[in-house]
């Protein structure tokens, strides 16, 4: 009797362009043993994670399945269908096959895989669940605007934009930098917030990064967007060069700041 089991697998691919693929995801991708499955937000939308993968050259293997995520803040809805997932993929791990989960970006920042990978591992906590890290989608875009993410001891603060534009206000004393993600639903009161502090020129609009149709851009070029519909996968980067900073401590800890002494039990 097989008591192995396989490992359900986060295989960040990067946020489109094939050449991000990392060298430990595209050894992932090469063995034809492991299952592949991707999510989608419904069955008539492809994959965008798969799609990374074709335009590497790469086909699934035999055994492949699509996972679907329904784009929904309905937690029951959220929930059934982590379980559903999970009731797909678990034969296969059970069977001592891994499972490889695709993803665009970065499997550990605004992706699926956190929750599958607890949903698996409630209902068999043999299951492994390891990640392999990948480029996510923030930092391909501030390279290719030729704007660091972040510099010395600037702040950053990577945002879902559904909390609204007065939430994002409110960060803005804080952060060097404002990563403003999921824009799509707010783009126009992001745009007049932008100009009401003063920040157009210090901003950049990156739409699909990586992908073959990636747009982008800054400055008051940003205005030319007002009443559009962007990609879902579209991302402000903001600066602050106008931000007051506070005292900050050299070194990790101040000279007058006591060592803490170790409890004794």
């Amino acid at each position: 009797m097989n008591t192995r089991t396989g490992r359900l697998i986060g295989v960040s691919l990067g946020p489109g362009d094939p050449g991000l693929i990392t060298r430990a995801a595209w050894d992932a991708l090469q063995c034809r043993d492991a299952v592949w499955t991707y999510p989608a937000r419904s069955g008539k939308t492809p994959s965008y994670a798969l799609a990374i993968t074709r335009r590497a050259g790469l086909t699934p293997p035999e055994q492949h399945a699509l996972l679907l995520f329904p784009m929904t803040h309905d937690g029951d809805k959220l929930a059934r269908a982590w379980l559903k997932a999970a009731d797909t993929v678990l034969p296969w791990l059970q069977a001592g096959q891994d499972v490889l989960f695709l993803v665009e970006g970065d499997a550990s920042t605004y992706a699926t895989f956190g929750h599958l990978a607890r949903t698996v591992r409630s209902l068999d906590a043999r299951i492994a669940t390891p990640v392999i890290a990948g480029v996510n989608s923030f930092s391909a875009a501030c390279a290719d605007v030729g704007v660091p993410l972040s510099e010395q001891d600037d702040t950053i603060a990577i945002v879902p934009a559904a909390y609204g534009v007065s939430a994002i206000d409110r960060l803005l004393p804080d952060f060097d930098t404002l990563v403003l993600m999921k824009i799509k639903p707010i783009l126009d009161e992001l745009l007049d917030w932008l100009q009401q502090r003063d920040l157009l020129a210090s901003s950049h609009f990156i739409e699909r990064v990586g992908a073959e149709d990636e747009r982008t851009l800054g400055g008051q070029d940003l205005l030319q967007l007002r009443g559009s519909t962007v990609s879902y996968l579209s991302l402000l980067v903001v600066k602050h060069p106008h931000r007051i900073r506070g005292e900050r401590i050299k070194g990790c800890l101040k000279k007058s700041s006591p060592v803490p002494e170790a409890s004794h039990v």
